[in-house]
C-alpha cells in the first residue's frame, strides 16, 4: 500500500496581506484535488482567517477567489484546519467565536504535524 502524502501549510496573515492569506487555501485545495492530506495551521494573525464572520468581510486579492469560499471548499474537501490556542488568547478570542470545522492546536501538535508532513508552505 502507497504511503500517503501529507502536507502542511502554515498562514500567518490576515488582512494585513488578503493575497498571503488566500494563498494558503489556493494551495491546500489545488492537494487535497490531488488526493493529499492536508493540514492548515493559523498561527499568529492567520487566526483571524478562522474567526467567525471574518471571511466574509476579507476583500480577495490575487486574483483568487474570495476567502469564505476557498475555506469552505477547504473544510468540504476534508482539510483539517487547526488555529493556534496560545495566539488566539492573545488576541481575547475563544473557541466558541472560531468557525465549524476547525479545532485549536499548541505547539507539540504543531511540531508533530510538521515532523510527519512530506512537504510544509509557510505565508
Amino acid at each position: 500500500m502507497a504511503e500517503v502524502e501529507k502536507m502542511v501549510c502554515i498562514a500567518t496573515h490576515a488582512s494585513d496581506c488578503p493575497e498571503k492569506a488566500a494563498m494558503p487555501f489556493v494551495m491546500a485545495n489545488a492537494a487535497l484535488s490531488m488526493d493529499v492530506e492536508v493540514t492548515v495551521i493559523l498561527q499568529g494573525a492567520g487566526v483571524f482567517l478562522a474567526l467567525k464572520g471574518f471571511a466574509d468581510k476579507l476583500v480577495h486579492a490575487g486574483g483568487f477567489p474570495p476567502l469564505k469560499k476557498l475555506v469552505g471548499d477547504f473544510l468540504e474537501l476534508g482539510g483539517e484546519l487547526k488555529v493556534c490556542g496560545p495566539c488566539i488568547k492573545e488576541r481575547a478570542m475563544d473557541e466558541s467565536d472560531l468557525i465549524e470545522g476547525s479545532t485549536t492546536i499548541a505547539g507539540a501538535e504543531v511540531v508533530i504535524k510538521t515532523l510527519e508532513a512530506n512537504s510544509i508552505l509557510t505565508y
